[in-house]
């Protein structure tokens, strides 16, 4: 233990998603050691951060706007909708240059152990776009995992009435695995082999 603001230093960085306390040690120790106009210069790019963005109003992606970009982009494909997790995911397929349609992030994936049911995630503004007459295809994208698929299986199964064609990711992707950390080719591969979900 390192005395007082040191200590809450680590403390805080260790609270950090994959940050564990020799990680959080480390880079408390860099910023330490680094020049006073760098360290100024990330506390105000983390100030900036919280200040500027938002959450796209449509898709729920990260916005500095009302409305993303993509939402913004005439040239997107305004018939297709690819539901993901996180806006990370967004981003692991935009590299594919795979997908030109649209995207609608969930927030996060049903996980009973964790307490996030159906009510927590953006579920309801996803159906209140596909009421919209002009959607036809739904592409679900969620990680291949089994709070990924419990989430994939629950959409489909509420969107199913709707009469919309429902898919989702071909094999390819890891089990267990992260959309983020997926490479472009077995991405793009996956959106290539995509199939119906027929619950």
């Amino acid at each position: 233990m390192y005395e007082g603001v040191v200590q809450d230093l680590i403390d805080e960085l260790g609270r950090l998603p994959g940050v564990g306390p020799k990680s959080a040690q480390r880079i408390a120790f860099h910023l330490l050691a680094a020049d006073p106009v760098d360290v100024r210069r990330l506390a105000q790019v983390l100030l900036e951060v919280k200040d500027k963005v938002r959450f796209c109003a449509v898709c729920g992606n990260v916005a500095e706007d009302t409305e993303c970009r993509i939402c913004r982009d005439p040239r997107r494909d305004r018939t297709v909708i690819c539901v993901v997790e996180e806006s990370k995911d967004v981003v692991a397929i935009e590299r594919t240059r795979e997908f030109r349609g649209r995207y609608h992030v969930l927030g996060g994936a049903i996980s009973p152990i964790e307490g996030i049911g159906p009510d927590d995630l953006r579920v309801k503004e996803l159906m209140t776009r596909l009421a919209d007459d002009t959607i036809t295809e739904l592409i679900i994208a969620t990680d291949p995992n089994l709070e990924g698929e419990a989430t994939a299986t629950y959409l489909a199964r509420l969107i199913k009435p709707m009469g919309l064609v429902v898919t989702r990711l071909a094999s390819g992707l890891p089990v267990g695995g992260d959309l983020e950390y997926a490479d472009e080719v077995t991405l793009g591969r996956a959106f290539e082999g995509r199939r119906r979900l027929d619950v």
